[in-house]
């Protein structure tokens, strides 16, 4: 559900950033913006997007892990553990 979530949002990005694509270049094309400032606009969208995609990776990472943490459900580093426990045991 989350990844759903998370692909929803991703596809919705890429669409916006096709949308402001277009608007700039018609706004280039009609000398209303210099080709310079639309290369400078959309590199600082594109980079603002990298920036708020992994906000937002993190963000649903952090959520997930405390979940599981109120939940008690064993990590993948927690049965490793247990199995390094039990090895040593033999």
């Amino acid at each position: 559900m989350i990844k759903d979530i998370f692909y929803t949002g991703i596809g919705a990005v890429a669409i916006f950033k096709e949308k402001v694509e277009e608007e700039i270049k018609k706004l280039e094309d009609s000398g209303k913006i210099k080709t310079e400032d639309a290369k400078s606009f959309l590199t600082s969208l594109a980079d603002k997007g990298k920036e708020s995609e992994e906000k937002s990776k993190n963000t649903i990472k952090d959520a997930i892990k405390e979940a599981l943490d109120e939940l008690g459900i064993a990590t993948k580093d927690d049965i490793a553990k247990l199995k390094e426990e039990l090895s040593s045991k033999k």
